[in-house]
């Protein structure tokens, strides 16, 4: 039987970071996929472009994480934002700043940051076992023993390993939860699997009409009998079920925490933040006195896209064809109102393997912040998405793979 340094389960970010890192440190290190490729999550990362951190400083880099945030401060203090674009630089892949800190390669393009991974990986002669699905991890005396199965299978043995599967997210990429049931038999907590970065499902069907409309600059409140999540100003994208866009994916997981303790929970689309009720009213008059003559339908593309207005008006109960000057006082409230309050009804969301990330894991309790070891199995290690330890989108989860994976094959190495 074969046996290596350093194990590495998992070629996603987190692992082909922490098979570089120890490779680097001259260690024998196999990495281990149960697919046929590499980084088939990260192709799709960042609409396929790839976000791969964010220039935030450390506390509020951290301060995204929320409660888990304190975890992954050496992990990021090892190896942070202009580590990585230092290390991608090196390989001569170039990096871009863009809206929101967010940072990009230049040529727009995932598989150019999967090939100076690569790149990498070979540089550190790192030995990569495809088509290798590891079912099982039993320990015994100071090596670890690996169950494999696919075309790839044998048997293999090692003196250190670092999890790093992914979620259960995208299950159709690989992150199918292999490495929660492996952590769970070695006596490894797993708190309950939840999506997040997830679109969320209305029970109203009228979305549907609105499939593909895209709003910019408004402002959503989820609320529910005794709390309120309200969003910063940004993006919304109707679909066929629901909503999705930036400003839903970011809050999808306090939003559905929100709803696990409460039975009805509504999402309220203040789609004038820049305008108080009083302020609206006010410019409704002005339309309707200035273009009476014209059809409330006609008057309401200067405030709404066209697509929207009618499914707005029959929410208003009003005829499209009315007038402008035939508008009642308390139907140009109403109008008012629904401008600063469209309702809806949130009824679920996808499911998690149609999430982009997967929220809990492996608690942080159990595992060693400055090492990223097991605190309950000296020698096993964790990266990525696996910890209990996510963010809103931006490049924040990403970053957090990159480093904990840096951290746990540098750490495994020593």
């Amino acid at each position: 039987m074969d046996t290596c340094d350093i194990a590495v389960i998992g070629g996603g970010p987190a692992g082909m970071m922490a098979a570089i890192r120890a490779g680097g440190l001259k260690k024998d290190v196999w990495l281990l996929e149960r697919g046929d490729s590499l980084g088939r999550k990260l192709l799709l990362s960042g609409k396929e472009r790839c976000n791969v951190t964010n220039m935030a400083p450390l506390d509020d880099f951290m301060a995204k994480f929320g409660r888990q945030g304190d975890f992954l401060r050496t992990a990021f203090s090892r190896f942070f934002n202009q580590d990585l674009i230092d290390f991608f630089q090196a390989k001569g892949l170039e990096l871009k700043v863009e809206r929101q800190g967010r940072v990009f390669p230049v040529t727009d393009r995932a598989s150019s940051v999967l090939d100076a991974l690569k790149d990498y990986l070979r540089e550190n002669k790192v030995k990569i076992l495809s088509n290798t699905r590891v079912s099982a991890i039993k320990k015994q005396g100071d090596i670890f023993f690996l169950n494999s199965s696919g075309a790839g299978a044998q048997k293999l043995s090692a003196r250190k390993v670092i999890l790093a599967t992914g979620g259960a997210s995208f299950s159709w990429t690989g992150s199918s939860g292999d490495g929660f049931a492996m952590a769970g038999k070695l006596g490894h907590t797993i708190t309950p699997l939840k999506a997040g970065l997830v679109p969320l499902k209305t029970k109203e069907l009228w979305v549907k009409e609105l499939q593909g409309l895209s709003l910019k600059n408004i402002r959503l409140s989820f609320k529910s009998k005794d709390e309120k999540i309200v969003s910063n100003i940004g993006e919304l994208l109707f679909t066929h079920f629901g909503v999705s866009g930036p400003l839903v994916l970011d809050l999808s997981g306090l939003v559905l925490g929100l709803r696990d303790q409460n039975k009805e929970l509504f999402l309220y689309i203040d789609l004038k933040p820049g305008l108080s009720p009083e302020q609206i009213e006010e410019r409704l008059l002005r339309e309707f006195r200035l273009q009476g003559s014209k059809s409330i339908k006609n008057i309401l593309k200067e405030l709404l896209p066209l697509k929207l207005i009618e499914v707005f008006l029959n929410l208003c109960g009003l005829d499209p064809g009315k007038k402008g000057s035939q508008i009642s006082k308390g139907e140009k409230s109403a109008i008012a109102r629904l401008l600063k309050s469209l309702p809806l009804e949130i009824s679920g969301s996808l499911p998690i393997e149609e999430a982009m990330v997967t929220c809990a894991g492996v608690p942080i309790k159990e595992i060693n912040p400055r090492t990223m070891e097991s605190r309950l199995v000296a020698g096993l290690y964790f990266a990525g998405e696996i910890i209990d330890a996510s963010a809103s989108s931006g490049g924040y989860n990403l970053q957090q793979a990159f480093s904990t994976g840096y951290l746990a094959g540098e750490s495994a190495a020593k």
